[in-house]
């Protein structure tokens, strides 16, 4: 759920009036006289109270004296604050201990909520009886320092300013009991003014700190079009800017209440919530957020309820509800001098009845104390304020404690609601901007693969470190997947099986050979290289296993060495096979002795010297460049590729072009020999076998290159098990299936008889 934090300010405008230096002044009857409630007193202190919120404009003519100021809509509110002070007055007076043998008198004016009502009331107040509205009077008196020494008032901040300003230029103490706006604190342009009400600028911070308490980034600000209003929303929404939060509308409710107007703001209130707004929490200021006229009609419960604010300090005041209004005839004041009269105000500093500290600051503001309420609609339809918590700026921290349990939230909820732009991206997800929408509205990208965030609203992603991953949550770098061909692997277990079994059946046609080796077919095939052939055979599949497992320093120089060494081994005694059927034939063609330079011996040494050249390749291999184990993290995979770099490709290249060269060398000969009559077709077999393998070594050097990871070492391992058992295949199977399945065939006559009609 989306909610938007709304937070109101009702107040009145700052309008600017001229300052006269002159401290004689006289009122001229008439036009000015204004109501006023008045007691006799030795000491008179002057009220202005705003008892009606509207003034009625009257169209001016200018050929006639202009109408008495009409006044409408009577404020309840304030009358029972005027009556307080009456109140206090009276209580002063009985009691006699604060000013013994001095009697308080009072004189109040209505203000009307109108600035230019406040500075006429001021001005009767500052002048003497003449047009004062009063009875009698001391003749003669005509400063401005007249009529009061002291004035209580007004509620309104833009009153205040006014009025301020006026008995400013003369020190005439001006107390206020409701006017907040932070502007009235500057002593330089308010010499005079002090105030029982704590500045906006503490209940703007005590606003910021709920705003901050709940987590709430998406903020409106409603204000009436005054001092309070703007002053008070302007302050409110550069502290919330600052939280990193985002006012989603600025509103200004025009003084005249025009329909048009009210409508556009309750159209964008409407439409602040970007994606989808499901409620409004409203956090009302002091000035509306104990109001009877908003709380007590039920067509505002399904709107306000829930609503919290900021409320001055409650106490309760014994004999205040019983008190019952007098009014005598009023009598002039003795002057006072003013200014004195300032310096010891300013001085003020005690403990009332309630145990609540009074004096005030430098600025003239008094403490900030607020009551946080919130509105809660009982089981009987009754909207009742009650306090959740408190704001108290005199323990020196600001401190906000809220009852979290205590708060009933709008619609009944249980849970704070949610006002944002955009919903708190996770972790694993980074704010994403959201083009033409304010910095608070967003949306949550998934953080790439190798990226993670572990908080929320990050607003970017942190790459992992080359030999970590992301987890698929994208929250934590967990460490890559260390791939290799392992013998644990479905492809390893596959490979070495392959391996292993070609091993057996190498050995199991060496047992053939070694048990029938009296037999012609044996003895005809140069029994002696067979076996060394099959024995490098073996060879050839067991390295195969070099490549499976993790490499190491041993294993990466093993692996190479040993698919060099053990198949030149194998190429050179099928090269030895292959000379011996090539120079039997001629020498009996010329009946020449060339088998004498082709022996047992001569054989065995082109064996040696064709395996002795590889053995020196692979030297000269591991003491320049040998393999190594080689990392590869690529930065965009999720795997650590383990495999052996071959360290020089020039001396990998050679072991391979060496390998060929002989393969391409046993090719050629056993070609030239293949309608020889040879023993047993020999030639023919020969060919077949190494046309396999120059087939799987010509298709392996491309497939190797374009292999990535360990599959190119598994390109490697297939192309040696292939070409072994093509090898396997060719030179032995038909001498196997001739030995064990066709015996009868097994013999020096039949098998020469076949070399004589068989071609290629």
């Amino acid at each position: 759920m989306t909610e938007i934090v709304l937070l109101g300010l009702l107040g009145f405008g700052i309008l600017p009036t001229h300052q006269d230096q002159n401290p004689k002044c006289e009122i001229i009857p008439g036009s000015m006289t204004l109501p006023v409630l008045e007691k006799r007193g030795d000491i008179t202190l002057g009220g202005l109270f705003s008892l009606h919120d509207m003034v009625v404009e009257h169209s001016l003519s200018y050929t006639s004296t202009p109408p008495r100021t009409q006044c409408t809509r009577f404020n309840f509110r304030t009358f029972r604050w005027m009556q307080t002070m009456i109140f206090a007055i009276e209580e002063i007076n009985r009691e006699g201990r604060l000013l013994p043998n001095i009697t308080l008198g009072y004189k109040i004016y209505d203000s009307c909520s109108s600035p230019h009502q406040a500075l006429k009331a001021a001005l009767e107040l500052m002048g003497n009886e003449k047009g004062s509205g009063a009875e009698g009077g001391t003749e003669g008196n005509d400063t401005c320092h007249g009529a009061v020494p002291a004035v209580i008032g007004d509620g309104g901040s833009t009153q205040s300013l006014v009025v301020a300003r006026f008995l400013g230029v003369f020190h005439v103490p001006q107390v206020s009991y409701f006017s907040s706006c932070a502007c009235l604190s500057d002593k330089k342009q308010f010499p005079a003014f002090l105030r029982t009400m704590p500045s906006d600028f503490f209940q703007v911070d005590a606003l910021v700190q709920l705003v901050k308490h709940f987590g709430w980034s998406w903020v409106g600000v409603i204000a009436g079009d005054d001092a309070y209003g703007r002053g008070g929303a302007n302050i409110f929404a550069a502290k919330v800017r600052k939280l990193g939060a985002c006012v989603a509308l600025h509103e200004i409710i025009p003084k005249n209440r025009e329909q048009a107007a009210v409508s556009s703001i309750v159209s964008k209130i409407r439409s602040s919530g970007a994606r989808g707004l499901t409620g409004i929490q409203w956090l009302a200021s002091e000035a509306w957020s104990t109001a009877a006229v908003l709380s007590t009609p039920k067509k505002y419960h399904h709107i306000l309820q829930g609503s919290m604010g900021f409320a001055i300090r409650q106490a309760h005041i014994p004999g205040l509800q019983d008190f019952l209004l007098r009014l005598h005839p009023t009598s002039p004041d003795a002057p006072k001098d003013p200014f004195l009269l300032l310096h010891y105000i300013k001085q003020v500093k005690y403990s009332n009845s309630f145990g609540d500290e009074t004096k005030f600051d430098e600025n003239g503001d008094p403490a900030a104390m607020y009551d946080l309420v919130n509105w809660q609609l009982r089981a009987n339809g009754e909207m009742e304020i009650v306090t959740i918590g408190k704001f108290d700026e005199t323990t020196g921290k600001q401190d906000l404690q809220i009852q979290d349990h205590n708060i009933v939230w709008n619609g009944n909820l249980t849970t704070v609601p949610l006002s944002a732009c955009s919903s708190i991206c996770p972790p694993g997800t980074r704010k994403a901007i959201r083009p033409n929408f304010p910095i608070c509205c967003h949306d949550c990208a998934v953080c790439t693969a190798g990226e993670i965030s572990n908080q929320t609203d990050a607003i970017e992603c942190v790459r992992c470190l080359p030999e970590f991953w992301s987890s698929p949550e994208r929250t934590a770098c967990i460490p890559k997947e260390v791939e290799f061909v392992s013998f644990s692997d479905t492809m390893g277990i596959t490979l070495m099986a392959i391996s292993l079994i070609g091993s057996f059946f190498t050995c199991t046609v060496f047992f053939i050979f070694t048990y029938h080796r009296t037999t012609p077919i044996v003895r005809a095939n140069n029994s002696q290289l067979s076996f060394l052939l099959l024995f490098s055979l073996t060879l050839c599949f067991l390295c195969s296993l070099t490549f499976i497992g993790r490499p190491s320093q041993w294993s990466c120089m093993l692996r190479h060495t040993a698919f060099g060494i053990t198949f030149v081994l194998c190429i050179s005694c099928i090269l030895g096979k292959t000379l011996v059927v090539l120079m039997a034939f001629k020498a009996s063609l010329q009946g020449r002795n060339v088998m004498r330079w082709f022996g047992p011996q001569q054989q065995k040494a082109i064996i040696i010297f064709c395996t002795l050249i590889q053995v020196i390749i692979c030297t000269v291999w591991l003491v320049v460049a040998p393999p190594t184990p080689r990392t590869l993290m690529p930065r965009e995979s999720p795997i650590v590729i383990l495999l052996c770099d071959e360290g020089s490709p020039v001396a990998f290249a050679l072991v391979l072009g060496y390998i060929g060269l002989l393969a391409c060398l046993c090719l050629v000969l056993a070609f030239l020999a293949r309608k020889l009559p040879d023993n047993f077709n020999e030639a023919r077999l020969i060919t077949f076998s190494m046309l396999i393998f120059c087939a799987v070594w010509v298709a392996f050097v491309p497939a190797y290159i374009t292999s990535p990871g360990k599959y190119s070492t598994v390109t490697e391992v297939f192309a040696i098990l292939a070409s072994s058992y093509g090898l396997l295949g060719c030179l032995f199977a038909p001498k196997c299936y001739i030995i064990l399945l066709r015996p009868e065939k097994n013999t020096k006559k039949h098998l020469m008889s076949k070399a004589a009609t068989d071609r290629f």
